[in-house]
């Protein structure tokens, strides 16, 4: 039993992870709860911006998470959206939600060429069905610790040139290497759902350790930040401190003091606590683990932070004055003709990093005069490009267009890029399994300071975050999962039942 019947207890990070395990413990009955967060903002990686000089609610645009992955009863993230009225009724329908897509909306694709060409989605289907035929495959790789395979991007290269070989034979050469290339467009795509450079570097078994949810992603009409607004207002007014980055946490107290953890701010202050839960990233953790933690972490912990891949997956929002894709085209994939050898990255970053970028998404809107597209980037090509100016990201832009259309007159009006990598307090996007990383380095990331057995007080620094969920790593309700899951901790700790189940609205 634990030693206060009231704790103090610091959230550090106001992410939707911090933003979840506060709002339960609150519910519980904790009356010392309290989130310290370095910006002046919260959500952390949900940041909803708007593009032009129109600001109609049509020209939101996702900074950080698009997509509610997996829209269906099981996931927490769907549950609080339809419960506070955020989402289209398209996305409530059971159908939408019973539907197994594995995180591969069937959208309605346009295809292009950089010789110019535009490609007839009909031919270039084969090379889709094959590349995620390949990708489920991957499945029978669970829980087995050693393959003859380096990483998945070693898997899907092999697996594509055997399948196409025997597939594809009879087709002619030019096909042939238009499907090749297509098979490479995905991996690219593929880099950007895990936040690689390369998918090289995503661990084969690893990769099957997450699990999908049924049901066809959806976005949030308004913006996602609706989502963190609602759950903001449910908490009391104060809890939040912002603008307070926090300096060090100084844990492993083994006095007869009551709150045994002391929380440091950079700007000096020292907040005594009973328990501390550390929301924030995993590319943050990386960084600053050795200064953040005193004494430093163990051992085994600092190991899988290591293991786990950490990257960046940016994106750029074009507006046009007017469509160059079809009325009903939802994506836009680049195919460049030099690629049937299957590379993922590019050679020279500062003169090519824009073939890294393989798709557009094409964002819906009820304005007749609003044609916007999201580019989508990974990897240390989407890194530097956070280096150029807007103007140069904007020429490079309009080359790689004019490239793919044939078209030399069309120019973007206006762009919008997110910078993840570069922000101080994410150093990146999201995690992934990197190759090494197993089941027991995510259990190693979710588990309490100090570990079982120490004879100091138990669950004094928790740990939340995408990063630290088995099986739904890198999404937004793996985040609030973990959040809740670290409350939960707490609660059980002190002999209070949680009002509600995880799956219900906080």
């Amino acid at each position: 039993m634990a030693v206060s019947s009231d704790p103090k207890i610091v959230i550090i990070g106001c992410g939707i992870s911090g933003v979840a395990a506060a709002r339960r413990l609150i519910k519980a009955g904790f009356h010392h709860v309290r989130i310290l967060e370095a910006t002046a903002r919260s959500g952390g990686r949900i940041k909803t911006g708007r593009l032009g000089i129109k600001l109609h609610v049509n020209n939101v645009t996702e900074m950080g998470a698009s997509y509610i992955h997996g829209p269906s009863e099981g996931n927490p993230v769907f549950c609080l959206a339809r419960d506070y009225g955020l989402l289209d009724p398209e996305a409530l329908t059971p159908k939408n939600q019973a539907m197994d897509v594995d995180e591969h909306p069937p959208w309605v694709p346009n295809w292009f060429s950089s010789s110019g060409e535009r490609l007839s989605a009909e031919e270039m289907n084969p090379a889709l069905e094959m590349f995620y035929e390949i990708v489920d495959d991957t499945s029978q790789f669970k829980n087995q610790e050693e393959t003859q395979w380096a990483s998945i991007g070693h898997f899907i290269r092999s697996e594509a040139r055997q399948r196409a070989a025997e597939r594809w034979k009879d087709k002619d050469k030019t096909t042939m290497e238009l499907l090749l290339c297509a098979i490479n467009t995905m991996l690219k795509v593929e880099c950007c759902a895990s936040a690689t450079h390369t998918m090289d570097e995503i661990d084969l078994g690893g990769f099957c350790m997450y699990k999908s949810l049924s049901g066809v992603d959806c976005t949030f009409p308004s913006g996602f930040e609706g989502l963190i607004e609602n759950l903001m207002s449910e908490l009391p007014t104060g809890l939040v401190s912002y603008n307070r980055p926090v300096h060090c946490v100084h844990w492993n107290n083994t006095g007869s003091e009551i709150n045994t953890v002391m929380v440091e701010s950079e700007d000096g202050e020292r907040i005594a606590a009973d328990h501390v839960i550390v929301t924030v990233p995993l590319g943050y953790l990386k960084k600053h683990h050795s200064t953040l933690f005193c004494p430093p972490l163990p051992a085994h912990k600092l190991h899988s932070i290591q293991k786990l891949g950490f990257g960046t997956c940016n994106k750029i929002y074009v507006e046009f004055e007017s469509p160059w894709w079809d009325a009903d085209c939802e994506v836009i994939y680049l195919l460049w003709k030099d690629e049937e050898e299957f590379s993922d990255q590019v050679s020279d970053i500062r003169k090519s990093w824009m073939k890294k970028m393989a798709t557009f998404t094409v964002l819906k809107s009820s304005e007749r005069d609003s044609y916007v597209l999201c580019g989508w980037i990974a990897g240390h090509e989407s890194e530097y490009m956070e280096t150029l100016t807007e103007q140069e990201v904007k020429d490079s832009i309009t080359e790689l267009v004019r490239t793919f259309t044939g078209n030399s007159t069309i120019t973007p009006k206006r762009i919008l890029r997110s910078q993840w990598f570069h922000d101080p307090w994410t150093c990146g996007s999201y995690s992934h399994p990197a190759i090494g990383c197993s089941a027991q380095d995510l259990e190693n990331m979710m588990e309490p300071l100090p570990a079982k057995g120490s004879q100091s007080m138990p669950l004094q620094v928790l740990f939340a975050g995408e990063a630290t969920h088995p099986c739904y790593y890198s999404t937004v309700h793996g985040a609030v999962l973990s959040g809740w899951r670290e409350a939960d901790r707490l609660i059980s700790h002190y002999s209070i039942s949680p009002c509600r189940q995880p799956d219900q609205k906080l």
